[in-house]
């Protein structure tokens, strides 16, 4: 009977290490879970600090502006010729960037037509006829139509000009 506590104690001996063993690994293991926690929580943190800036600039990015469409009331002009009188009677529409500047150049549409109906019968007839004199003329009342209503002002953006009718007589 002696023998068999002595081999009791070496297996009560056995069972103490593993019990401090299996809290070593739980030890280990909760800090790993912490540790894991931690990082992921930092990363979603500067993450979500990134996202938050990248939506900052993308707001502050204007956003591309609408051309804003412009009709203009027709003109009817004489033109210069050495055949007799000629007509032009012609309608336009003025494309511009935004209603911004459709409002502005409604506002100075006086000024505006002025300048037009100055640069238009200052033509030859046989000048516009053909479709190279009206791309020419299409550029000039684009260079017209852009110019400062106010000295030392900012000039108007107007992207293209379309006749919606021209007719010459």
């Amino acid at each position: 009977m002696a023998k068999a506590p002595a081999k009791a104690a070496p297996a009560h001996g056995d069972a103490a290490p593993a019990g401090k063993s299996k809290k070593k690994l739980i030890i280990i293991i909760a800090a790993a879970v912490v540790v894991l926690a931690a990082v992921g929580g930092g990363a979603a943190f500067f993450l979500s600090k990134k996202h938050a800036a990248s939506k900052e600039k993308e707001e502050k990015v204007e956003a591309p502006k609408v051309a804003a469409f412009l009709p203009l009331e027709p003109f009817t002009v004489n033109l210069q010729s050495d055949a007799g009188d000629k007509y032009l009677q012609v309608t336009m529409t003025l494309e511009v960037e935004g209603e911004e500047q459709a409002s502005l150049i409604k506002a100075n549409m006086p000024q505006v037509r002025s300048r037009l109906l100055l640069l238009l019968s200052s033509k030859d007839a046989n000048e516009i006829i053909t479709g190279d004199g009206k791309e020419k003329l299409v550029q000039e009342i684009i260079e017209k139509v852009s110019q400062p209503f106010a000295a030392k002002g900012e000039s108007q953006k107007v992207n293209n000009v379309y006749f919606t009718s021209f007719v010459v007589q």
